[in-house]
């Protein structure tokens, strides 16, 4: 292929463009790039190859959007979408039983698999990825996340007590304690945080006594603080999550999770829509999440494992 672009009269962007694809499935990012390159200075012009040559900056991405989620590929029923109804049970005026009502209504399961069409955007660099997501409630959190050509990029494994990410686009491997995560998130924050967030769940933690309730327009509004974390937690006549705060000035961190457009999954109710909005320090982080499938309570695996070669990362 090469020897023949070389000798290519017609000086072919198409084919340059192809002959990127064929490297970047074999692994040589660069030379993809470079190709890519070509082809778009050949007169090449789409959204697509531009993504393509983008595309090695979606390897970090993917390892902030990994940390980030702190704060499919099971077969899914076809998706049926929810109008939000107040909860009639919930008419209690003692704060106990509000909270009580509120415990009530979020999804219960043992296990989840999604897959979700995501936006990532990073100091406005922006990256469309598809994320694969298994959940085995209280004990893991298995993400693959594919790219261009339908390619996996990167996977991680994170459970209570560590987080591991396989980069394969530059052929590296992150093994670290869960306490990486407070890098990029507040102290606060714990496993149980990522799989509320990934479910349109309450995070467990702002459901306490101490927080403050205020009722407008059909919606619940619960806020307070812990520790130098500052949250406010806004629910619909539902008690399904609307939107998560989490803004800690001291360590200059805020997050902001807002849950739209919900459907029904195995009897249960999720958001379909999952936008969430950071900012860490100098980094602006967005992640536009949407459920393309999703199914609760089938069996699954979580395969992980380091390939040979690959060398530790920071």
């Amino acid at each position: 292929m090469e020897k023949a672009l070389t000798h290519d009269k017609d000086n072919s962007g198409v084919k340059y463009e192809h002959y990127g694809d064929i490297l970047f499935f074999l692994g040589n990012t660069d030379a993809a790039v470079t190709n890519w390159k070509k082809a778009k200075g050949f007169g090449e012009q789409s959204p697509v190859l531009d993504r393509k040559i983008n595309e090695k900056n979606i390897a970090n991405s993917l390892l902030i959007a990994c940390c980030l989620l702190v704060m499919l590929s099971c077969k899914a029923r076809k998706q049926v979408l929810v109008t939000r109804k107040a909860d009639s049970t919930a008419r209690t005026s003692d704060i106990a039983g509000k909270l009580a009502a509120i415990r009530a209504n979020q999804v219960n399961f043992t296990t989840f698999a999604g897959k979700a069409k995501t936006k990532l955007s990073i100091n406005n660099n922006s990256n469309d990825v598809t994320l694969n997501i298994r959940i085995a409630k209280d004990k893991r959190i298995w993400v693959s996340i594919t790219a261009v050509l339908g390619i996996e990029a990167a996977r991680a494994v994170i459970t209570p007590d560590s987080i591991m990410i396989i980069n394969r686009l530059q052929n590296v491997y992150i093994k670290k304690p869960f306490s990486y995560i407070y890098t990029y998130a507040s102290k606060e924050v714990n496993y149980k945080t990522l799989e509320s967030l990934l479910i349109g769940n309450a995070v467990p933690e702002l459901l306490n006594e101490q927080s403050t309730f205020d009722h407008a327009d059909g919606n619940t509004t619960l806020s307070g603080s812990l520790n130098d974390l500052v949250y406010k937690l806004i629910l619909g006549p539902d008690n399904k999550v609307t939107q998560t705060n989490l803004d800690n000035q001291r360590q200059a961190q805020s997050l902001q999770v807002t849950n739209n457009t919900f459907i029904e999954a195995t009897n249960r109710v999720l958001p379909a829509q999952i936008d969430i909005a950071s900012v860490v320090k100098d980094k602006k982080i967005q992640v536009n999440l949407h459920y393309t499938k999703a199914d609760f309570e089938v069996q699954q695996n979580y395969p992980f494992s380091i390939p040979d070669g690959y060398e530790p990362g920071k």
